[in-house]
């Protein structure tokens, strides 16, 4: 073993020592990737993740335009193997593109015309899909030297030879018996592969951490909340001691790093963005209040040490779900008459923030939605104005909170285009109602968050249901970071819509939960060109050019945490179903989809009610803790029927006790990620939630003959 570790370690550090140039493995004419290509990308290849370690997502292509766009059309595709979410960006190096998809898998593409290369299958068990919180989704690959770098759902972090696939080596980035979980993608420094990792709601600590690329060896790991008060050694993580009350530590605190990242290469320190508490409610994480640092935060690590550097955070004592893991890019403004390095997020507390990207101060906010928690951003001092009745963790009381969980904005990458001045923000308008759950106690299994997801439940009542999507909305917005305004918005049929990608063609392009993959005048807003993609695009879009011609890349796949957790506002866009494809354009492409294949929608036919009201008043609770997060708000998961998630409501299992026995308790089906539960509830417990769902198939069935349902179906 220790030879076969030597020969690997020996291999990767001749892969390496290839980036400044020369040959890939099983790809003549192929060259390594360092730092000063990512900084210098042309615009041909597309490196990173972002592009570029700005995150910027512009970029300098301009080939396709306004004047020609309608001459945009499919070159080739490529059909995915997994019926799940797919949320990568692809990399395109040397006329190769590559791409993550769900479960962890990669796969590799001649670029031109699709011809497969290869593809890598890290195996991640299906029992670690009940960990992840969001789908089994991954965003993407890093590239240094002639490796690939890959995150698992499962906490590896992987190397792969970029010409082959094949592993180089492999290393385990978390405690596995704890409920981590990575889906977002690598960026890699100087030889260092940085990653982090999510699980908040589960009850883990956060931290990111950097490794070396030739060996996957640990260099340095950064915790974004403190251990028990003494156990500290780092100095930011003393600070924070007393920002926290109780006993935290025995429940995690929160605070993963799950997705953004940016890089300055003249400043040397790397910005991450950290998450929620866990549990989501402070009243339990931290009795007593606190902002609870570095929860929420954006924190600046000196990229060579792992050391910090500064910290602001965007919702101090969090409570809401209101993660600062959205997409943090980096620009140079001129603010007030000075050129101001700066950084810009909107993260899911729906105000837009400017920040001194070399000392954290900070510049300015306003909201970008419409929100309620808070009044606004003290412009002195940076900190929210807080809306006291939002704060349920004092009050006790429930109160329906804007934006919601899923926040104003997503993981879905925004984009910048220096010339316009713009930010364009994949947004979204939602609310929730959060109830404090009385008696609260951390579980080994389901959601962590201290709330009650039993009782804020959509209920059986077409007029509530219609009211809730009216309030919500799925926007792209154009947003002047300087004046901190809205320049322009397309108002789309609901949330969850894709990231977006800027170029110097004057176009943004961005897929939606409609169907669509749509390019928008950079200017105006105004649509020029809709590709029907024939299911939902939450993915971020990219292009590179090769031989002179410029292409545009997406990969299509509905899913993630809206599609899956938000009952019957998940599908108000439309009924969208998962039909996971890589989609190549260029101007004058000429390849077909298949046929959209036929949708069956099967009528609710549930077996009869048979229980009291307190057996299912008990797997009301039991279904709103442990099954809500993959299963859907009430029992409804409209994308089921679009090839993610099963809804439990048609499951032949509901008519047989022992088969819902079978698969709940004893985990029948835990390669298909449904674990057994026999460890968080009885036999009792567990037969109360299949009466529970009966009872919602009843009402929804009476729901769907009603006359106000037939009416509103032809509208």
């Amino acid at each position: 073993m220790r030879l076969k570790a030597l020969m690997a370690a020996a291999l990767a550090l001749m892969a390496t020592a290839c980036s400044s140039g020369g040959a890939e493995s099983g790809a003549q004419g192929s060259s390594g990737i360092d730092g000063a290509r990512i900084i210098n990308a042309d615009g041909g290849d597309w490196l990173s993740y972002g592009r570029t370690y700005d995150e910027q997502r512009f970029s300098p292509l301009d080939q396709i335009n306004p004047g020609n766009i309608g001459e945009l059309g499919l070159a080739w595709y490529a059909d995915m193997d997994t019926a799940r979410g797919q949320e990568a960006t692809p990399l395109v190096i040397d006329g190769k593109i590559y791409i993550t998809t769900a479960w962890s898998k990669v796969k590799a593409y001649d670029a031109v015309n699709g011809k497969p290369l290869w593809d890598y299958d890290p195996k991640v068990p299906g029992e670690t899909g009940a960990k992840a919180c969001c789908d089994v989704v991954n965003r993407g690959l890093a590239a240094w030297g002639n490796m690939l770098f890959l995150g698992t759902l499962d906490g590896r972090l992987i190397a792969l030879d970029r010409g082959t696939g094949r592993e180089i080596w492999t290393t385990v980035t978390v405690d596995q018996a704890k409920s981590y979980t990575i889906t977002g993608a690598p960026r890699v420094i100087d030889g260092m592969v940085i990653i982090g990792n999510g699980g908040a709601e589960f009850g883990v600590r956060g931290f990111v951490a950097a490794y070396d690329a030739a060996t996957g060896k640990q260099l340095w790991k950064f915790y974004t909340v403190p251990d028990r008060p003494g156990a500290n050694e780092a100095e930011y993580l003393k600070a924070a001691e007393n920002t926290w009350k109780g006993e935290y530590w025995n429940i995690g605190g929160g605070g993963t790093v799950w997705d953004a990242m940016a890089y300055d290469p003249d400043l040397g320190l790397l910005y991450v963005g950290v998450g929620n508490g866990s549990p989501w409610n402070q009243a339990y994480r931290s009795p007593g209040g606190g902002d609870n640092l570095y929860l929420s935060s954006i924190v600046a690590i000196r990229v060579k040490t792992g050391e910090y550097a500064w910290h602001y955070q965007t919702t101090p004592g969090e409570t809401w779900d209101y993660t600062a893991t959205q997409h943090i890019m980096l620009a140079d403004l001129e603010i007030g008459g000075k050129a101001r390095k700066v950084l810009m997020q909107a993260p899911k507390n729906g105000f837009f923030y400017v920040i001194d990207r070399a000392t954290g101060e900070f510049i300015s906010a306003n909201n970008f939605v419409p929100v309620n928690w808070a009044t606004g951003v003290d412009q002195t001092t940076g900190r929210p104005i807080e809306n006291p009745e939002a704060r349920v963790d004092k009050t006790g009381k429930p109160f329906i909170v804007s934006p919601g969980p899923l926040g104003a904005h997503n993981w879905h990458p925004m984009a910048y285009d220096a010339r316009q001045k713009l930010v364009f923000i994949p947004a979204q308008i939602t609310a929730y109602p959060y109830i404090p759950a009385a008696g609260w106690k951390p579980s080994k299994l389901g959601f962590n968050v201290g709330m009650d997801t039993a009782n804020n439940a959509m209920p059986a009542d077409n007029a509530v249901r219609e009211a809730a999507k009216k309030a919500t909305k799925g926007v792209l917005i154009a947003w002047d970071p300087v004046a901190q305004k809205e320049r322009w918005r397309v108002t789309l049929g609901g949330p969850w819509n894709g990231g977006v990608l800027a170029t110097a063609g004057g176009l943004v392009f961005q897929g939606n939960a409609m169907g669509n993959f749509v390019a928008y005048d950079s200017v105006q807003g105004k649509q020029l060109w809709s590709f029907p993609a024939q299911t939902g695009v939450v993915a971020a879009p990219m292009t590179f050019a090769i031989d002179g011609q410029q292409y545009v890349a997406v990969l299509a796949g509905w899913g993630g945490a809206w599609a899956i957790t938000a009952g019957v506002l998940s599908d108000m866009s439309g009924p969208v179903r998962n039909i996971s494809r890589l989609l190549v354009f260029k101007l004058g492409g000429k390849a077909k989809l298949p046929a959209m294949p036929a949708a069956d929608e099967l009528p609710l036919d549930p077996p009869a009610l048979t229980a009291a009201a307190d057996v299912l008043a008990g797997g009301a609770v039991q279904y709103g803790r442990y099954c809500t997060v993959c299963h859907g708000d009430a029992a409804i998961q409209a994308s089921g029927r679009g090839g993610i998630i099963p809804d439990l409501r048609y499951s032949g299992t509901l008519t047989s006790a022992e088969n819902w026995q079978m698969i709940v308790h004893d985990g029948a089906l835990k390669d298909n990620g449904m674990v057994s539960f026999a460890s968080v509830m009885t036999k009792p417990q567990i037969d109360s939630i299949r009466h529970y769902v009966i009872a919602r198939a009843n009402e929804d069935a009476r729901l769907n003959a009603s006359p106000m349902t037939r009416k509103v179906a032809a509208q």
